[in-house]
């Protein structure tokens, strides 16, 4: 499905990106693997990762190279890029899946925290993806896959620099998806349910939390690749701008922001209506904070 195309994955030395990048390998595309070779929370570097990738895809007769700049800095992410130009020609998706965790409850968060997880997520996300543009305007085609959380999409505990980076990348995706439209660039986002060594982050301080963990075990990386793969090639040209999630043996479209309800006073507002009549009228379509009440029964990752 890939044949002919050069892809760029970055944080595709282990877990979901690992997979993603064996399996475009597979179907045909060249494959840019990119990680710095960090620990779970951004630290130290390795090239091993990155190598050991691209020489199972080589070994199994396909064309890869590695690349351990960081996403974190325009200058850097430009080289990501680059990389991919010298050694084959051309780029024809960028798959934005690199990530790092600093999870920490709100009111404890410190600002390093706050600005350590941004910078890779959501500015990672853009300084690749903006890297990748020229690029792609000027053949007219191209294809950018970014990896959401339902942290960013539902919330979830001690992540706050986390699904805010996550919700970022969406709106970042839906923006990207209407500028280049006219240039033929399609962009998604995919909101992945897998074991991974980030999520193995995750505190078990309890038995809940424990069967959470080990529910989410049985999730493997390799199940978010043929989506990806899929949104890469031309047979996934009619989707932009969408969200999809993958759970296991399952693929979902996730809705779009829309009103849910409305109220309507013609001699207008004034706080003491909306708090008599407004919000009244609007509290039986409130989100709810109890997740048990959600009739998908999202766990959020």
């Amino acid at each position: 499905m890939l044949q002919g195309k050069v892809v760029v994955v970055t944080g595709a030395g282990g877990g979901i990106g690992r997979d993603m990048a064996l399996a475009m390998a597979r179907e045909g595309a060249r494959v840019v693997v990119n990680d710095i070779g960090a620990s779970v929370a951004g630290e130290g570097s390795d090239a091993g990762p990155a190598q050991a990738v691209v020489n199972e895809i080589r070994a199994a007769g396909g064309e890869a190279v590695a690349n351990t700049d960081s996403v974190s800095q325009a200058q850097s992410a430009q080289q990501i890029i680059t990389s991919a130009m010298d050694n084959f020609g051309r780029i024809d998706c960028v798959v934005n899946n690199a990530g790092i965790l600093r999870d920490r409850f709100f009111h404890k968060m410190a600002d390093e925290e706050w600005d350590a997880v941004i910078k890779v997520h959501l500015y990672g996300a853009y300084h690749v993806s903006r890297a990748a543009a020229p690029h792609f305007k000027a053949q007219a085609s191209g294809n950018y896959i970014h990896m959401t959380s339902t942290s960013g999409l539902v919330g979830n505990f001690g992540q706050a620099n986390y699904s805010a980076a996550k919700l970022g990348v969406v709106a970042l995706s839906k923006s990207i998806a209407l500028d280049m439209l006219k240039f033929n660039v399609r962009s998604n986002c995919i909101a992945p349910f897998a074991w991974s060594r980030m999520i193995g982050a995750i505190p078990t301080d309890t038995p809940e939390e424990q069967a959470r963990v080990d529910r989410i075990k049985q999730m493997t990386p390799a199940k978010i690749a043929p989506l990806a793969v899929c949104l890469a090639s031309e047979e996934g040209r009619d989707a932009n701008g969408q969200i999809f999630a993958v759970r296991n043996n399952e693929i979902f479209l996730i809705s779009q922001p829309r009103p849910v309800r409305s109220v309507h006073r013609s001699e207008g507002w004034s706080p003491q209506s909306v708090a008599s009549h407004a919000l009244p009228a609007l509290k039986a379509s409130f989100y709810s904070l109890d997740r048990s009440a959600d009739v998908f029964s999202w766990d959020p990752i």
